[in-house]
């Protein structure tokens, strides 16, 4: 029978690996954040699977996670089915292996959105049955603002403006905005349009491998005396998108502000040609 203090891993004796292992179990919660797990649902599930077969009391005495949460916690799981229990007693819990419950949770929702989708002209329909009961249908020429957070606004915004870009766009970022850019596809996009496009950054001659030799003539490097927390892009001088952060945020909690005001994109767009005429080409 396995005993608590086998479990060690959260609470490791190897002093020399503990703050290693911490980090990356911490890696991990926060990517699977993403996939709709809360950080509890994430260390739970993280436990059952390099452990194996637990019960809730285990669960909850080596998390040190309060045994009525621990249950909600497992009833969660088992029902996004990354989480099985035995009938035996007392019951025990173990997790799919990881790839399988990416796998599982992915396909999750993707039937959300499909049914969200499916779901999108009904309510669209409807909608428009209810009159319009606006005074002033002229849109306010003040510009609006929007305040956007988390990788998936952030992501779902990018890809509307690189999509919707008719003429130019400028993106001004750090080696570490660029890396993110890249991996999420923003780079691919952009070199396989006609967009005309500028981008300056402060990537280093090790990451240039990001940029496509079509897009890297039109790659500038930032000077250095720019503060690396800078980041925004221009859509065709009509919208803004910019990055409030600080570069040791995670991407879960970035912050940033999208508009349409005109004095803004004028300002943001001469701070732009300034640092690009001050800045050289990658090659």
């Amino acid at each position: 029978m396995t005993s608590e203090t086998d479990f060690s891993l959260m609470n490791s004796t190897l002093e020399s690996k503990s703050y290693d292992y911490e980090v990356l179990l911490e890696k991990l919660k926060n990517e699977l954040s993403k996939f709709g797990l809360t950080s509890n649902q994430s260390k739970v599930f993280l436990f059952l699977e390099k452990y194996g077969q637990s019960t809730a009391t285990q669960v909850s005495k080596t998390l040190k996670v309060p045994r009525t949460e621990t249950y909600h916690l497992l009833t969660h799981l088992q029902n996004k089915g990354i989480v099985s229990a035995t009938f035996q007693h007392p019951i025990k819990f173990s997790a799919l292996p990881l790839d399988k419950a990416m796998g599982v949770l992915i396909n999750t929702e993707k039937e959300r959105v499909k049914t969200l989708e499916n779901q999108e002209k009904g309510l669209v329909d409807l909608w428009n049955t209810i009159p319009n009961f606006k005074i002033d249908q002229n849109d306010s020429k003040e510009g609006k603002f929007q305040m956007l957070q988390g990788i998936n606004q952030m992501t779902g915004k990018i890809n509307e403006m690189i999509a919707k870009t008719k003429n130019n766009l400028l993106i001004l970022g750090s080696e570490k905005d660029f890396m993110k850019f890249y991996h999420s596809g923003f780079l691919e996009l952009i070199t396989d349009s006609k967009i005309e496009a500028k981008l300056i950054t402060s990537s280093s001659k090790k990451t240039t491998y990001i940029f496509d030799p079509k897009l890297i003539t039109k790659v500038k490097k930032m000077p250095s005396k720019i503060k690396e927390n800078l980041c925004f892009i221009i859509k065709d001088d009509s919208e803004l998108l910019l990055f409030m952060k600080n570069v040791s945020e995670s991407s879960q909690n970035v912050v940033a502000m999208w508009t349409d005001s005109t004095s803004m994109i004028y300002t943001m767009r001469l701070l732009f040609s300034y640092i690009w005429s001050n800045s050289r080409h990658l090659q």
